[in-house]
């Protein structure tokens, strides 16, 4: 029966009981029943998604163990004990037990204690470890008191104990307080390697919990070489490094030691069989479209790690070589549980993958590591997903080798379901990959990385010119570790890589006196003779001598103006890098260059880099190039991104006009008033008259001849104009640059055939990847709403219709949806290619093979 007239008829309920009671009606009164009962459970029904709409791989199979009534709130963490039962928390209350069964016969039982509100929980060492983000005073009726086990706890590490053996927790103990809440607060708690300490995680609105040792140096600073925007929407404003942190503690958790740091808001951490550790750190959704845009990203955490993230538009890109990079980069989402599938019974390629959990896009991946060199280089596979599947945390139970998640947060529908495998591969104990030899290295290097350590100076001195970015990176760390005064004679070095690893060490080290040196030292390197990466690597180290070693001289800049002499080096990175470098130093030579840079077509986050690069610049301006930079402000409101994405374009603009002297304003007034008219991002498409509207046919002249001939003499310049005219960049990435909300096209030219990518593009809906799939929404007033869910909060589906314009949502109220289904129409819009001429089409194709050509190792 449908729930609207289940509704109609409740409305009616009062009315009808006192008709049944009236006339002795038994029958009208228990059919009144049923029908509450069975509101109750299609309500309920249509909010948890049934196991057989989940997505798995062939041979997998999900059953719905349990649908968490609202009374027990919203699970968000959950652990396996040593009987293979399962604890998990309400996000805004208490813990509970649960004994998996088949069906619907699962027992679940309320741990009644006070203690709760956790995102990380763990059985081990006969105990049940608890990180809460604090348990808030309950409200109490005047005149009473609180009970005992309702009292205020604060943010920390808790200890729960069954003290009599009775198989019921009885004891909390507070083991170390954490200052920081709510869901960028303290996270996860796992075991050891060696099953003999305890690994914690904490978002960034967590303070490092005074730690008793460390193995990141303690030298952690914003490192700004330009002014830093704070998030326009007041987003952790003013909230400086460390960030995010992971800290390893024994037992008691007597005493910490912080391992790495530098997250955003890493949610969870798993070790691999080797020992290794992994987290999947958050995005900053609202930043989507920015430059300083990161996406959601799979790291590995390598002893005394820094990783990077800095408040508002202070985020550090990936190939700074102060910080660890990513192992992968996943996209927009909502990081949440992790875990390796070690020990699951599942096939080989599984049990050795890693698990991650998005929670706003309803997805579980599989993501698998190879080696590369001393760490990895990894890729993704989607294992489950449904439209609005909130995973919030999961588990391999080493008792049955069954996958368990849970779904739910925000005071979202909650649930429990269990993933098995019933194909015919075999489920036998798989062997992990071996480490790499590298890893060794890096290993004996990190074991410096203590107070006190015997430090073999030779091995360090050598490794820092080493090929291998982590084993490089270990070793600077070893250095920093140290007092300075026990370095090797760090100016006397002579080879390139040692020569910048050792001046970034002496810049993050040294003081006011050491700036000289560190410049004469730097100024010895040829340009022409470093790689792309040492280039990079140069670029950041002039910038730490200008952050750390005091105000730079007139000998200082004139230094690094020299510089300018490779601007543009038509890479984006290195431009970006430069141009910001050389405002700070006042090189007033290449404000003209940045600004065609900013005018030139392109993907929208260099040119908004290049606008905020620019906001800073002092020098090298006249009337008419201000009014061109000023007028690009006008042009980039076809620009679209997240929640924080117009205030920060209107903030960099309000930043460059406070620059301005008055008569600089007087004179510019005309272009300072204009207001943005142009909102639509197919604006440039539309103003170019329609050539046809193209189709696969059209082409197929074009296939008769092999791919030497069809793109012969083609402008790869050209069609990198188009791919930006065309609007990928909205949604795409390349080579680095451009939109997360589509796949990455940068490979897709050596992937893919030109027939598919032509086909593709001219009928997108042809073939849709169904980890980019939208969903239908029909409401029951008749509205049809069509997108990816994107975010949550409580009833409410946040859902993304319009793939140019990520920060727009539509919100539909779960109990108001009557059908939700796939959409076979491709979220991509059509007739992209329409105002392109044919040789402007094949320029556009040449260069995306060109590009996967490169992206595949090809010349």
């Amino acid at each position: 029966m449908p729930h609207r007239l289940i509704s109609m008829i409740i409305q009616f309920a009062p009315v009808k009981f006192v008709f049944a009671r009236g006339q002795n009606n038994v029958f009208v009164g228990m059919l009144l029943v049923f029908l509450l009962v069975a509101f109750s459970l299609e309500t309920a029904q249509a909010q948890t998604t049934r196991a057989e709409d989940l997505k798995l791989p062939a041979g997998f199979r999900a059953e719905l163990l349990y649908s968490v009534p609202g009374e027990q709130g919203s699970w968000v963490s959950m652990t396996s004990d040593p009987q293979g039962r399962l604890i998990a928390s309400d996000q805004y209350g208490k813990l509970y037990r649960i004994t998996p069964g088949a069906g619907d016969s699962s027992k679940v039982e309320q741990i009644d204690l006070s203690i709760g509100f956790a995102q990380g929980l763990l059985c081990a060492f006969d105990s049940l470890y608890v990180v809460s983000y604090g348990i808030s005073p309950p409200k109490v009726k005047k005149g009473e008191k609180p009970g005992k086990k309702t009292e205020a706890k604060p943010a920390g590490l808790y200890r729960v104990r069954d003290t009599n053996q009775d198989d019921q927790y009885d004891s909390v103990e507070l083991l170390r307080e954490f200052v920081g809440k709510s869901e960028h607060g303290p996270h996860a708690v796992i075991l050891s390697p060696d099953k003999k300490s305890l690994y914690i995680c904490a978002g960034n609105a967590t303070k490092i919990p005074n730690p008793e040792t460390t193995r990141v140096p303690k030298l952690w600073k914003e490192d700004q070489v330009l002014n830093r925007l704070p998030d326009a929407r007041g987003h952790a404003a003013g909230r400086l490094a460390p960030g995010g942190w992971i800290c390893k503690t024994d037992p008691d958790g007597k005493s910490f030691e912080l391992v790495a740091m530098g997250f955003r808001n890493e949610y969870d951490i798993a070790f691999d069989p080797n020992g290794e550790l992994f987290t999947y750190d958050a995005d900053m959704e609202w930043d989507v479209g920015l430059p300083w845009y990161r996406p959601t990203r799979v790291c590995h955490v390598v002893s005394g790690g820094e990783f990077g993230w800095r408040h508002g538009s202070g985020k550090w890109p990936e190939y700074y070589p102060d910080s660890v990079p990513p192992v992968l980069n996943i996209g927009p989402g909502s990081p949440t549980g992790i875990v390796f599938g070690t020990g699951a019974k599942f096939p080989a390629d599984y049990q050795n993958a890693l698990f991650i959990s998005d929670w706003s896009y309803g997805m579980i991946y599989a993501v698998r590591m190879s080696a590369n060199g001393s760490s990895y280089r990894a890729t993704k596979e989607k294992f489950c997903s449904a439209p609005a599947l909130p995973v919030t945390d999961l588990v391999i139970n080493p008792v049955d080798g069954a996958m368990y998640f849970l779904v739910g947060g925000r005071r979202s529908q909650s649930a429990l379901y269990r993933v098995t495998y019933v194909g015919d591969k075999s489920v036998a104990p798989a062997v992990y990959p071996d480490l790499d030899d590298a890893v060794a290295v890096r290993r004996k290097l990190e074991s410096f990385h203590i107070p006190g350590a015997v430090v073999d100076w030779p091995l360090v001195w050598e490794k820092l010119a080493d090929p291998d970015r982590m084993i490089r990176y270990a070793a600077r760390t070893a250095l920093e570790l140290q007092d300075f005064d026990k370095w090797q004679d760090p100016f006397a070095a002579t080879q390139p890589q040692r020569v910048l690893e050792l001046m970034t060490a002496v810049a993050r080290c040294g003081d006011e006196q050491n700036q000289a040196k560190v410049i004469e030292q730097l100024a010895k390197l040829d340009w022409n003779q470093l790689s792309r990466e040492q280039r990079l690597h140069l670029i950041r180290v002039y910038g730490l001598t200008l952050c750390r070693l005091g105000a730079p001289t007139e000998s200082t800049q004139a230094s690094i103006r020299s510089l300018a002499q490779h601007f543009p080096a038509e890479d984006e990175q290195l431009d970006r890098e430069l141009a910001k470098l050389l405002v700070a130093v006042k090189a007033e030579e290449v404000t003209a260059k940045i600004v065609d840079k900013l005018l030139t077509p392109s993907a929208q986050e260099p040119q908004i880099a290049y606008a905020m690069i620019l906001s800073d610049a002092q020098t090298g301006w006249d009337n008419a190039l201000r009014e061109k930079y000023f007028r690009w402000f006008v042009e980039s409101a076809k620009t679209k991104g997240g929640n924080s994405f117009g205030g920060y374009i209107n903030n960099i603009k309000k930043y460059a006009v406070e620059k301005l002297s008055n008569q600089e304003k007087k004179d510019l007034a005309k272009v300072l008033a204009l207001k943005p008219e142009v909102s639509d991002p197919y604006a440039d498409l539309k103003a170019r008259p329609v050539v046809k509207k193209w189709a696969m046919d059209d082409f197929m002249d074009d296939f008769m001849d092999d791919e030497k001939t069809m793109f012969a003499n083609r402008d790869l310049e050209n069609g990198k104009k188009m791919f930006a005219l065309a609007t990928c960049y909205k949604c795409h990435r390349m080579e680095g640059q451009g939109g997360i909300v589509g796949p990455d096209l940068t490979p897709a030219g050596h992937r893919f055939s030109t027939r598919d990518l032509i086909e593709t593009i001219v009928d997108p809906s042809k073939e849709i990847s169904d980890q980019y799939e939208a969903t239908i929404f029909q409401l029951d007033d008749g509205t049809m709403v069509t997108g990816r869910v994107a975010n949550l909060n409580g009833n409410r589906y946040m859902v993304q219709e319009n793939m140019i314009d990520p920060g727009r949502f539509t919100n539909v109220q779960v109990d108001q949806i009557e059908v939700m289904k796939p959409s076979k129409t491709s979220m991509m819009p059509t007739g992209l290619l329409d105002t392109l001429t044919r040789d402007e089409i094949l320029d556009l194709l040449a260069y995306m093979k060109s590009v996967g050509k490169r992206a595949a190792g090809g010349q």
